[in-house]
């Protein structure tokens, strides 16, 4: 089976909206998860087996193609990377587990929302990047910022930075912590 489908669509004024759609093997079900980005999703589940939701699939997104939603590709989103200072260069055993504690933080708080991704992290010279493929900046700088306060992730220590998916070493400063005029990697 296909994974997961997730399309967008703008509306008349612009606003972007998304829909996802995938099989929960743990729970037997087809499950559709849409709303405006940036907005908590709404929910539907409907159980299935596996082969009753290939076809729940096939017509979920025969439904989004004719509803207009399609795929953002990659080269038209743009990379935030929620980076976090650390004490020491290459990071230690907590630092790992902020790591871990984060990106699960923010796959789910930005997937609800149709934010986009998290794509990879890594540590890079007193620091922590975690690099999230996103369809829109501003929206997925706020939701950062709101999940690093809500998950205990350190706020103080957070900086975020984006660019276009195709100027990677573009990076402009959205949000810091601290006082500062860049963003690096």
């Amino acid at each position: 089976m296909s994974g997961i489908i997730r399309v967008y669509k703008r509306d008349d004024e612009g606003v972007l909206h998304f829909r996802e759609g995938w099989f929960d093997e743990d729970y037997s079900q087809f499950v559709m998860n849409y709303g405006v980005v940036g907005h908590q999703s709404k929910t539907e589940e409907t159980d299935a087996d596996a082969e009753a939701a290939e076809g729940l699939m096939d017509a979920f997104a025969a439904q989004c193609a004719e509803d207009g939603y399609t795929e953002i590709p990659d080269e038209e989103q743009f990379w935030v990377v929620a980076q976090f200072a650390l004490k020491t260069r290459e990071g230690t055993d907590r630092d790992r587990y902020l790591e871990e504690k984060a990106k699960d933080a923010l796959i789910s708080h930005l997937a609800w929302r149709g934010l986009g991704t998290v794509e990879r992290s890594d540590f890079s010279d007193y620091k922590l990047n975690i690099y999230c493929l996103c369809p829109e900046v501003n929206k997925a700088v706020n939701a950062i910022k709101v999940c690093s306060r809500g998950e205990d992730l350190d706020f103080t220590k957070l900086s975020i930075g984006a660019a276009a998916f195709t100027e990677p070493d573009n990076f402009k400063l959205k949000h810091s912590a601290k006082p500062a005029n860049s963003f690096s990697v």
